[in-house]
């Protein structure tokens, strides 16, 4: 089996970060830390974050961790419950479809922003990042090569709404991306980064109508994918 084809099986063990020094805006950092730890999926969603658990792991008092977590919660990363505390977001089956709904709506539209804007270096890069996903059989690895070449297509737009709110969405759909590619088979790898080269070239061919098209079919096929497995929803332990 080549490596393209070879099942994304090998997840990461969890990676801890080393504790953050006093100076600086301790607030920051911690939110850039635990929002890797999160993307990274070593907060699985419905987990609680335990303020004071924070404050030690990253030598931080708890005002700068609050700060942290409200941060977060903007990012749709954290939901924050009054007088209870804190949990990493997590989504039911109904609301993550209507987040990809979304998502199939508002990203070819911020594709089109962007895509104008490309030029043949940033079009360089993303074909190098597509030929990295399918080289590697390492689920985590995947996933951080799969957001940044996303990340990178809509680099070019310019927008006063729309680039946040698809960071807010991917932030929140990153546990069940996760999920997604753990489920599929070899088949749906491989149209997966035919649609990621199919997006490059449609770039590269000025066709914009084209790369809307591929965008939106490609993340209508893990929503559908999703709503198939239900389980996958109702084994995350529930936020109070």
């Amino acid at each position: 089996m080549s490596a393209a084809s070879a099942p994304l099986d090998r997840v990461r063990p969890p990676r801890v970060a080393a504790p953050l020094t006093r100076d600086g805006n301790a607030s920051a950092r911690v939110a850039d830390a635990l929002r890797e730890a999160i993307v990274g999926g070593e907060y699985p969603p419905g987990s609680r974050i335990r303020q004071e658990e924070i404050a030690e792991r990253f030598g931080a008092s708890r005002v700068p961790v609050r700060e942290a977590l409200k941060a977060l919660e903007a990012d749709g990363l954290v939901t924050l419950v009054a007088n209870t505390g804190a949990w990493v977001t997590r989504l039911s089956l109904a609301e993550c479809e209507e987040v990809y709904q979304t998502r199939e709506r508002v990203e070819p539209l911020l594709l089109r922003y962007s895509a104008p804007h490309l030029d043949d270096a940033a079009l360089d890069e993303l074909e190098r990042l597509a030929e990295r996903m399918a080289e590697t059989a390492d689920v985590e690895e995947f996933l951080r090569l799969d957001r940044e070449f996303h990340q990178r297509s809509y680099a070019g737009a310019d927008t006063l709404v729309l680039g946040d709110l698809v960071r807010r969405l991917w932030n929140t759909t990153q546990p069940y991306r996760r999920a997604y590619t753990l489920m599929i088979d070899a088949h749906s790898q491989r149209i997966v980064h035919d649609e990621h080269h199919m997006l490059v070239t449609a770039l590269r061919d000025r066709d914009f109508d084209t790369a809307e098209r591929v965008i939106e079919g490609h993340i209508r096929r893990t929503r559908r994918l999703l709503a198939s497995h239900p389980e996958v929803f109702e084994t995350l332990p529930a936020i109070p």
